[in-house]
């Protein structure tokens, strides 16, 4: 392993642990004790899941309590608004308005999260402990201003943690602070499966078959995610015999999940976001509404997989740009067998693109309420889903890969240094 490569992964776990530090810096005027006592109340519904996403922040009260997601909607969105108006989407493509386009999103992620950071700061009043003891220890207006601030300079800290990673370290920045977020709560859920085992309220027998689940889990999402069509494409003499001393690609990959966790992602926040603001009414109407939501129930999942077929479609078409592919196959003088260039070569590509969405679309489904079916119906006490898994799958393999990429371009480097 090189020494640069070697630089770029402890830069990239440097920026990890300070993102972790940051979780157990809580924001001023909180009773942490109040929040925390909450958030153990409700671990087996919409504000567990979502705190677990943060990395068990939410429930500290941190000033990363909002975590990224701010800044993945403003993407998402900016990515909606690209595919719907020709003239952002030309400004994404070129190199200085990717620039504008990103300043765009960082604008977006700030109006988001001080809207965010009001509305939980508003709802904290309200909130209060066993003892009757208040969450908010300081004025309500003063704490509302200063609450505010706090999230908003942890969440831009997390973007900036984010970019840093992506420039100067290993893997994407913004996928490694989700999969930090969720791997931290893995010691957690251990040591509470082996507190349910010696206290009797599960059987061994039940975690065996919860472990397989897992692990029948991953696999499945590493044999999906790896999987490919490889569309063979052929070049001209002329353009063969020019690049001899390059390496030229004689297919096109196209895999089977194009739109990877985006949807996954994008579903769980749109069905949490509700139920999360709900929970805490003390109304009866809304707090049916709240149970019906709950990731513990048969009403999210089918909604769940519902929405990341949805998605999955959507997002597939926004990144998968076969007109693109197809002009600039034709421009390098390459062409798909018995396939037209131009018009014929961009049908080919989306009709290929569309059947292998179809199953990479009901293979997220499956995988985001699939698991939590298998274990509810062992009567398993808390929530298990798969898009946590998805997650943290996607994420490794990704990173993985990059670090595969490096130590290649090292080994090519080296190679053209002695002049071979």
């Amino acid at each position: 392993m090189s020494k640069d490569l070697i630089n770029k992964i402890l830069i990239t776990l440097g920026f990890i642990f300070l993102y972790r530090v940051l979780a157990y810096v809580p924001v001023p005027g909180v009773n942490i004790d109040v929040v925390k006592e909450f958030f153990d109340s409700n671990a087996n519904n919409a504000l567990g899941l979502v705190n677990m996403f943060s990395g068990n922040a939410i429930s500290r009260l941190s000033i990363i309590s909002l975590g990224i997601m701010p800044y993945i909607t403003a993407s998402i969105i900016m990515e909606l608004l690209a595919a719907t108006f020709p003239g952002l989407g030309k400004m994404k493509k070129e190199r200085d308005g990717m620039q504008k386009y990103m300043q765009i999103i960082r604008y977006a992620t700030i109006v988001i999260t001080l809207i965010q950071a009001v509305g939980v700061s508003m709802g904290l009043n309200s909130l209060t402990g066993k003892a009757g003891q208040s969450a908010i220890s300081i004025d309500m207006d003063t704490f509302v201003a200063v609450s505010a601030i706090s999230m908003l300079t942890g969440t831009m800290l997390l973007m900036w943690i984010g970019e840093q990673i992506t420039q100067k370290g290993i893997g994407n920045g913004i996928s490694l602070i989700i999969f930090a977020g969720i791997v931290s709560a893995i010691p957690s859920a251990i040591g509470g499966t082996i507190e349910l085992v010696n206290n009797g309220q599960m059987n061994f027998l039940t975690v065996i078959a919860i472990l397989v689940i897992i692990l029948g889990t991953v696999g499945a999402i590493i044999y999906v995610e790896l999987g490919e069509r490889r569309v063979p494409v052929s070049y001209s003499r002329k353009v063969m015999m020019q690049a001899q001393n390059k390496r030229v690609m004689n297919y096109i990959p196209i895999k089977v999940n194009l739109s990877g966790v985006i949807p996954a992602i994008f579903a769980s926040a749109i069905l949490m976001f509700p139920a999360t603001i709900l929970q805490g009414s003390q109304n009866k109407i809304l707090l049916a509404v709240a149970d019906f939501l709950s990731p513990t129930s048969y009403t999210f999942n089918l909604l769940m997989f519902l929405f990341v077929v949805f998605f999955a479609f959507f997002y597939a078409s926004i990144t998968f740009n076969s007109k693109d592919i197809s002009e600039n196959l034709k421009k390098q003088g390459g062409f798909i067998p018995g396939i037209r260039p131009g018009e014929g070569t961009a049908e080919f590509l989306n009709e290929t693109a569309s059947r292998l969405t179809l199953w990479g679309a009901l293979y997220l489904g499956a995988i985001s309420t699939v698991p939590w079916l298998l274990v509810k119906s062992m009567g398993v006490p808390f929530y298990f889903g798969g898009v946590a898994v998805l997650i943290v799958v996607q994420v490794a393999i990704d990173t993985m890969r990059k670090i595969e990429a490096q130590q290649y371009m090292n080994k090519y480097e080296t190679l053209s240094a002695v002049g071979l």
